[in-house]
């Protein structure tokens, strides 16, 4: 059965899986092997090019997955008695089992959207109690791009976002684990739609994008470089056998297969978007503005097609559904799709 539901069912690009294979030989020291004696020469090629995708200096440091991404660039970020900000949609209140939170010890505070994305003016009521010892103080925004809804924040919103952070003396996290999805349908680069925005730390995902399993915890204070070492330590987050981590990233940003894989996602998205508009009964809740679609069928509808592919009910009272499209989705999987529609 093919699946609809998230990018993660897809499949590792041929050419990652090239990668992982290519550098399974030989003894390489671990952890990223920085000793000058005996590098690990992949983790240090992979590292630079990470680094050089962004203007501002910034420390690069691969880790395994989304959850523990978040949970160590968060713990970097704050300190117990902070609020962080996110979007009552945002992956931290919703699908990450309350580990940054935990991790963190930092109140998760909820912001109603109607798009999933965070703006000043949503915000500024809660900027409150600044210098109170009763009461927890803004900390932190966490904003993700592309968002849970499948929206995008333009560079300059995210610019206002990060602007209006910082003057109120609090740091922004970007969770980009569908950034290149979103850099792809601005026309951007991944800096233009994320480090060039002011963001202080961010995840240059990969997973959901054609990797087996790597994502990066970008911080853009280098003199924050040991205490992101030891937040990804204590975050689960520090592989031993690192070159098979890092041979993914020199793949997938050798040659833009990061854009190549994202544009593909996108363009399978626009031609799933445009066969569904076609159907009288179909409605989406969000715009199409990525890889992934939110609509509403009619319940007979959705339980029908739930037997031929797997997607996921994202408000199931109101028959809404998510459908999301990968590197891997073609046009014969959406035109089967199309036909199980009535």
């Amino acid at each position: 059965m093919r699946s609809f539901a998230s990018d993660n069912n897809s499949t590792v690009h041929p050419k990652v899986m090239d990668a992982i294979v290519n550098v399974n030989e030989g003894h390489v020291i671990a952890y990223g092997g920085d000793s000058d004696e005996w590098p690990d020469w992949t983790t240090r090629n992979a590292t630079k090019m990470v680094e050089q995708l962004f203007a501002r200096k910034s420390v690069a440091l691969f880790t395994f997955n989304g959850t523990g991404s978040n949970t160590m660039a968060l713990q970097l970020l704050t300190r117990p008695y902070h609020i962080i900000f996110t979007a009552t949609t945002g992956h931290i209140a919703v699908d990450e089992c309350g580990a940054p939170a935990k991790a963190t010890g930092c109140t998760i505070r909820e912001i109603p959207t109607p798009d999933g994305k965070l703006t000043p003016e949503l915000l500024q009521s809660h900027m409150k109690n600044f210098g109170v010892e009763h009461h927890s103080q803004p900390g932190a925004i966490y904003v993700s791009q592309c968002t849970e809804l499948g929206t995008i924040y333009t560079p300059e919103e995210l610019t206002a976002l990060c602007d209006f952070a910082h003057k109120y003396g609090m740091k922004v996290h970007l969770d980009g684990a569908r950034i290149a999805n979103a850099a792809v349908a601005l026309g951007k680069s991944i800096d233009e739609v994320s480090g060039a925005c002011g963001v202080d730390t961010m995840v240059l995902g990969g997973t959901k994008n054609g990797l087996m399993g790597a994502e990066c915890v970008v911080v853009f204070d280098p003199s924050l470089e040991m205490e992101a070492r030891y937040a990804r330590k204590q975050a689960c987050q520090l592989a031993s056998k690192m070159r098979y981590l890092s041979a993914q990233f020199e793949a997938y940003l050798e040659g833009d297969l990061w854009h190549k894989c994202a544009l593909h996602a996108n363009e399978m998205a626009k031609i799933l978007a445009n066969e569904l508009s076609k159907k009288p009964y179909v409605h989406f809740t969000q715009k199409v503005e990525s890889n992934q679609l939110f609509l509403t069928l009619p319940k007979e509808v959705s339980q029908e097609l739930n037997k031929h592919f797997y997607f996921y009910y994202w408000n199931e009272d109101a028959g809404e559904i998510r459908l999301v499209t990968s590197h891997d989705t073609t046009e014969e999987d959406i035109a089967q799709l199309i036909n199980c529609l009535p």
